[in-house]
């Protein structure tokens, strides 16, 4: 059983910091060519409550596929705008995806009914690229589990903050490190005999219409407590990725983009991440139904 409480951030304290940073809701203008994002205290809230809390669940283990400067989400059709990206999963993922091409690809995970593209930004240790040791990603049943639906196909959505300046504005960002329970929206510095590992959680609940929208995050919300709002009134199960890699200690940093120019250097609470669903729509549905709805910890095969 995977043990979220592990790398969760306590709640009080980010209920102080979200007020000391003065967070405010994202304003309409925000960029379309860019993760930059400011939560709403109350999303944020909602996204750190619901950090620690257990659920039914199945998962999926993928391996690092490819690196790449794309991003088929943000920087659609654009090949080698973005800074650089980690793909788990679909072999074939590139700034032009779509669910068609997802769908005739092929992919690295575990099961191979999930063709969907993951990725997030590239680890760099002392600028040397870093690829992870392990990618899990975990679809839970935290809240409403009998109501959760299945993620139609080609839904697509993003989370996490790129352009924060400081950590308090990225509260999806959890960095942590192996055999240890503290974590923190920067990097650690993790001694030696243990690995940097780093949490992603996804919002919840979708407005039952949209498969993307402009800024690839309104179509999306958080469970303000563990309900959803009514503009967004559909469950669907939440995405944890946890990924753990292969380095300790300090020199680390991000793929990221600083005043327009992309770099190796972004600091660890500018972590984002992104998601493209390519799943085989039946073997989908079948483990929401018997993992999620049905209140059971499955494994990758989605049985519980």
């Amino acid at each position: 059983m995977h043990v979220r409480i592990r790398g969760a951030i306590g709640i009080a304290a980010v209920a102080v910091s979200l007020v000391a940073a003065g967070l405010v809701v994202a304003q309409p203008g925000v960029s379309h060519a860019g993760h930059g994002y400011g939560y709403s205290a109350e999303q944020a809230r909602a996204m750190v409550e619901q950090q620690a809390i257990p659920g039914s669940e199945f998962r999926v283990t993928c391996a690092s596929s490819h690196r790449r400067q794309d991003d088929p989400i943000v920087f659609q059709n654009q090949s080698g705008v973005s800074h650089m990206h980690e793909f788990f999963g679909n072999r074939t993922t590139n700034a032009f995806s779509t669910l068609t091409s997802l769908r005739a690809g092929t992919t690295n995970c575990d099961p191979i009914s999930d063709k969907s593209a993951y990725w997030v930004p590239t680890l760099y240790k002392d600028g040397q690229a870093v690829a992870p040791d392990s990618v899990t990603i975990y679809y839970q049943g935290i809240h409403d589990k009998e109501k959760a639906v299945a993620h139609p196909q080609g839904l697509r959505y993003v989370v996490g903050n790129a352009k924060a300046t400081s950590p308090e504005q990225n509260p999806a960002a959890r960095w942590s490190c192996t055999t240890q329970s503290p974590s923190n929206r920067d990097f650690l510095t993790c001694p030696p005999g243990t690995k940097v590992e780093t949490y992603l959680d996804f919002p919840t609940c979708w407005n039952g219409r949209d498969l993307d929208s402009p800024n690839h995050r309104d179509h999306m919300a958080f469970a303000v407590g563990l309900v959803c709002p009514a503009s967004h009134p559909v469950v669907v199960p939440r995405l944890e990725f946890l990924i753990t890699y292969p380095v300790n200690g300090t020199g680390l940093s991000l793929g990221g983009t600083v005043n327009g120019v992309n770099v190796t250097s972004a600091p660890g609470y500018t972590f984002h991440g992104d998601f493209m669903n390519a799943w085989d729509a039946a073997e989908l549905q079948r483990r929401v139904k018997n993992c999620i709805n049905a209140g059971y910890i499955c494994g990758t095969d989605g049985n519980p």
